[in-house]
């Protein structure tokens, strides 16, 4: 294990050392028992990926405290619903960050939240509610032992919200330690390897590098804002040899190692998930990058890493094209009765692992969510191949019903993205004044590209894709909206082109 003179966070970040991330930490759990925080508050950080992060998460852990991360791009709406559904009574935000002003929504927000008792501010400009004056007011004086239970809630993670309002999905320091030791075990990470973060450390992706040095001794470089040719520097800076990460991010760094002219041989993986993957993506990053370094994975927040993808010298294709080979999780595919499916059969992904969420922060979703024997029900549809990888369709409620016939989104999008001028694309269902729901086909273009709806619609048809599923509507944009790690927000594009329909307009986002 690392000593306590070896570094931690490396980067554009100030370097920290695990001895001073542990001594800031312990001088700020003093801090919170004098604030009157007890084992099993709640308390939150909406910051950038700033080390502040990890001392503040660290520090929860040491007085037994329940973190609630949320992610900056949240605003006035979601920061109080998520906020004053967990109770929480400490709030720490950055005062600014790119133009958005947080200070003032605290002041927004804070009368609506009884429960909130206390912002503080990290590196901001008063020093009556500083994080440093914070940290110092309990240096110098010993927290006496730690109150964490590994297995009481220790973190509560509020999902993206593609298909409704975010639920808060409850982890322990066990169930995260588990989903972290797989990615130890399976992607070889050692003491003083470097791993690159770009992915909010707010969400469950970014968060686990928090956490991954404290179990190996490597090192976290946190970027503060996603840019391919800043990360392709810091890759070849300091030897990086993987991340998790977002499909966007792994497309613009191959390409922009391709325009370089560089494989970035240092990096080893480069796991990819949150949406859907393109094979193409995959591929081509394969081809770019020496080390053929790209994998996809399946998991979600309540159920981290249920694959872990393939990375074999042997297995490029499979990595391309499925979503991941299953390790530590047991998997079932099940029909809408809950009946077990044979492999290579469609239906909904149900998993249980020993990296699964306790459960929901309210007891009736959580019933609603896992069987009786303990499968989460994933919501995504999909088969099991015979090399037991998953396979990913569809989402269940991701499919359009055209008359009484389910039409599945993402083979629509899967034949979009064929084509060359196509940079990203979504298929949602939309009213249908005869058939219930139609078919809508949101896209954006590549830089630079040329395409007319009634081009795109001859492609369509030529594609051999059955007649039922081409889309009665096509929507040119100049991107989609997407949650912090990649997520289409499919919720607000259906709202959106319900709305467009509505009142004979174009659709706005």
């Amino acid at each position: 294990m690392a000593t306590p003179n070896a570094e931690i966070f490396i980067g554009n970040e100030p370097r920290v050392t695990f001895g001073a991330l542990f001594e800031d930490a312990e001088a700020l759990a003093v801090s919170f028992g004098d604030l009157g925080l007890h084992a099993g508050d709640r308390i939150s950080f909406q910051i950038p990926n700033w080390h502040e992060a990890a001392a503040i998460n660290l520090a929860a852990a040491m007085a037994g405290l329940v973190v609630v991360p949320i992610v900056p791009i949240y605003r006035d709406a979601e920061m109080r619903q998520m906020l004053a559904d967990s109770g929480c009574r400490l709030l720490f935000l950055a005062e600014q960050f790119r133009g958005f002003d947080y200070a003032a929504m605290a002041e927004r927000i804070q009368p609506d939240l009884p429960s909130l008792e206390t912002v503080i501010f990290v590196r901001g400009s008063d020093p009556a509610r500083s994080y440093e004056a914070l940290v110092e007011c309990g240096r110098g004086r010993s927290l006496g032992g730690w109150a964490a239970s590994p297995n009481a809630v220790k973190i509560i993670l509020y999902t993206s919200g593609t298909t409704g309002t975010p639920k808060g999905v409850l982890h322990s320091q066990n169930t995260l330690n588990n989903a972290l030791d797989m990615c130890i075990r399976q992607w070889r990470i050692q003491e003083g390897e470097v791993l690159l973060m770009p992915s909010p450390v707010t969400h469950l992706t970014g968060y686990g590098y928090l956490e991954m040095p404290l179990l190996t001794g490597a090192k976290t470089l946190l970027m503060e804002q996603w840019n391919a040719e800043e990360a392709a520097d810091l890759i070849e800076k300091y030897d990086v040899v993987g991340t998790i990460s977002a499909t966007p991010f792994l497309k613009e760094l191959a390409d922009c190692a391709e325009r370089r002219g560089t494989g970035l041989p240092s990096l080893r993986f480069f796991a990819c998930g949150g949406a859907a993957v393109p094979p193409s993506i995959i591929r081509h990053a394969n081809t770019v990058l020496d080390r053929a370094p790209a994998f996809r994975v399946f998991g979600c927040t309540e159920a981290p890493l249920i694959t872990m993808g393939f990375h074999g010298a042997d297995e490029h294709e499979l990595a391309a094209t499925t979503d991941g080979k299953i390790e530590d999780y047991k998997v079932r595919i099940v029909d809408e009765d809950g009946n077990e499916l044979a492999a290579g059969e469609e239906g909904e992904i149900l998993a249980r692992g020993p990296a699964m969420l306790l459960g929901y922060f309210d007891p009736l979703q959580t019933e609603e969510a896992i069987t009786d024997d303990g499968f989460y029900k994933t919501g995504d549809l999909g088969i099991l191949t015979p090399e037991n990888a998953v396979l990913i369709t569809g989402r269940k409620k991701d499919l359009i019903i055209r008359g009484g016939e389910n039409i599945s989104a993402k083979e629509i999008e899967d034949l979009l993205y064929r084509h060359p001028a196509i940079e990203d694309a979504a298929v949602v269902a939309m009213p249908h004044a005869r058939l219930g729901e139609g078919v809508c086909a949101v896209v954006v273009l590549r830089p630079d590209a040329e395409l007319s709806r009634a081009n795109l619609a001859e492609f369509i048809s030529q594609s051999g894709l059955a007649k039922q599923k081409w889309p009665e509507r096509i929507e040119l944009v100049d991107q989609l909206p997407k949650t912090a790690t990649g997520k289409v927000r499919k919720d607000v594009l259906r709202s959106e082109i319900a709305r467009a329909i509505a009142t004979d307009r174009p659709l706005s986002l």
